[in-house]
């Protein structure tokens, strides 16, 4: 019994491959994506998907920045991809995205401070729950550090943002700062997009700033 209490409480922490000193993002400088650029049916250039189906499509209707968005089409548990292999310190993440369907879940997601496959914080919305939450991702296990009851509408384009301060974690929803809360597990890594179950979700004009 000792023995499983211990690997439960190792793997709570997760697992630490990026540290501060490893940020190599200058101050104030920004990444975008808008996809214009990618070519429809395949990934973006540059990104690692994790799970799932991550396509861009062209002429997604309403789409922020047309012509191009990113979509996640495909059932996974946790769908994720990481946009490329900067490593941010503390950060201001934005995008839009649009949740198309899903029975089980309607969700859209930023993951930062990603230091695998398994390992990394979200800020989820979620349409069929109307809310938004921030999870910690350890070793392939989610857990709630902050949950807000959120009109988040389907077939809508809406905002999500995350702000890191040091162990702060801030979420905003269309602009309004609706979740935060504090963790020390990660402290640098890189960003990403995902979703949840059979969400399908579409995501443009990323924009990432490091602080």
């Amino acid at each position: 019994m000792l023995v499983v209490l211990v690997a439960a409480c190792g793997n709570a922490k997760g697992s630490v491959r990026y540290h501060a000193t490893d940020r190599d993002s200058t101050p104030d400088a920004t990444l975008s994506w808008d996809f214009d650029h990618d070519t429809p049916g395949q990934p973006p250039d540059g990104a690692e998907t994790f799970s799932g189906k991550w396509e861009v499509r062209a002429n997604e209707e309403g789409a922020p920045s047309p012509p191009n968005v990113l979509c996640q089409t495909q059932s996974a548990t946790f769908p994720a991809l990481a946009l490329d292999n900067t490593i941010y310190e503390d950060l201001e993440v934005t995008t839009r995205f649009k949740a198309i369907a899903g029975k089980e879940d309607e969700a859209a997601g930023i993951i930062f401070r990603v230091q695998d496959k398994d390992n990394y914080y979200i800020l989820r919305a979620n349409a069929l729950e109307n809310s938004v939450n921030l999870y910690k991702y350890t070793g392939g296990s989610r857990s709630e550090l902050k949950g807000a009851s959120v009109g988040v509408s389907a077939g809508q384009w809406h905002e999500l943002r995350v702000e890191t301060n040091d162990e702060t974690l801030r979420g905003y929803f269309d602009g309004m700062l609706v979740v935060e809360t504090t963790d020390d597990t990660f402290h640098a890594g890189r960003i990403g997009l995902w979703t949840k179950a059979d969400s399908v979700t579409c995501f443009d004009d990323v924009k990432a700033t490091a602080l």
